[in-house]
């Protein structure tokens, strides 16, 4: 498998869901400059993903799959005993959907996307930041009230994608201490070894060289 990735961009989750399940060795790791769609060769990515985002995914077979849910879920579904996602079939499997879902819609492109984008009006990002975040923002809050994961008592791809989302917080001035039951759970989450291991590898590309 190769993933194409740009550092600290949701296809940390991804990322996080290999070292998890002990397959971060068996992957070769390829980051894209987002913003000029090339690879660190120059090579153009809209070859490999013509949407030109991440992550996107080459599988041993030569294919190609794109979008974060997708993704997480074909990965976990690659270890079934790890517990990243619940059997297909089941209850819980939906719910894990509901939850990406929810993460990569609301949080993720509907509050963080927005206030992001460098062509959305102030207006646009301070309603986004200021009316839209507390409300989404609280519902994940209750999500993981009285409990270390989203679904059950097993970390999944969810978790995976929500980390992304909560580590941004503090540079979109959204502060998830106003929640308590969300910041002991970013807490929790930032404390599992695959996901400090993968948060420490892309922060450190960030810096400059």
């Amino acid at each position: 498998m190769e993933l194409y990735f740009a550092p600290m961009a949701c296809s940390i989750a991804t990322r996080i869901a290999l070292y998890e399940m002990g397959k971060g060795d068996e992957a070769s790791f390829h980051r894209v400059a987002l913003a000029s769609k090339t690879l660190e060769d120059g090579a153009d990515f809209y070859a490999i993903n013509p949407k030109g985002q991440v992550p996107a995914l080459r599988l041993d077979n030569g294919e190609v799959l794109t979008e974060n849910a997708a993704i997480l879920q074909y990965v976990a579904d690659l270890k079934p005993d790890a517990g990243l996602a619940p059997a297909y079939g089941t209850m819980e499997r939906y719910r894990l959907q509901e939850l990406l879902n929810f993460i990569g819609s609301e949080l993720h492109q509907k509050v963080l996307a927005t206030i992001f984008n460098p062509a959305a009006p102030p207006e646009a990002k301070a309603y986004a930041r200021d009316e839209v975040a507390p409300v989404k923002f609280a519902m994940l809050a209750e999500a993981v009230k009285d409990k270390a994961f989203l679904i059950g008592n097993r970390f999944t791809v969810a978790d995976a994608y929500a980390f992304f989302v909560l580590s941004l917080c503090p540079f979109f001035g959204i502060d998830i201490a106003r929640w308590p039951s969300l910041e002991a759970y970013f807490k929790g989450l930032s404390a599992r070894p695959a996901v400090a291991r993968a948060a420490a590898e892309e922060m450190a590309l960030m810096k400059p060289s």
